[in-house]
């Protein structure tokens, strides 16, 4: 995991930040939840298994233009998906 956020804190990708953001999360998540469950785990034991973004719903809006006229702005939103899993032994 520590490798994960390594890559993640010192790329120049804009996306970095909210990857990063969801993969703490996830990480957490899984904490509460072994601690839930009684099998605690740590956070050396665990690895990203999937990542993956989904398109979110986008928001319409109009911009006015010349002679009355008006475009569009889609603003696009999106789904950031990772699941963390213990390493295989």
């Amino acid at each position: 995991m520590n490798e994960a956020y390594g890559i993640l804190q010192y790329s120049k990708k804009g996306a970095a930040e909210p990857v990063g953001k969801t993969l703490r999360s996830a990480v957490a998540n899984a904490q509460v939840k072994s601690q839930d469950g009684g099998i605690l785990v740590d956070i050396d034991d665990l690895m990203v298994r999937q990542a993956y973004v989904d398109e979110g719903p986008t928001l319409r809006r109009w911009r006015a233009r010349a002679q009355g006229r008006a475009s569009p702005i889609r603003k696009r939103t999106s789904h950031i998906t990772v699941v963390v899993d213990t390493k295989e032994v």
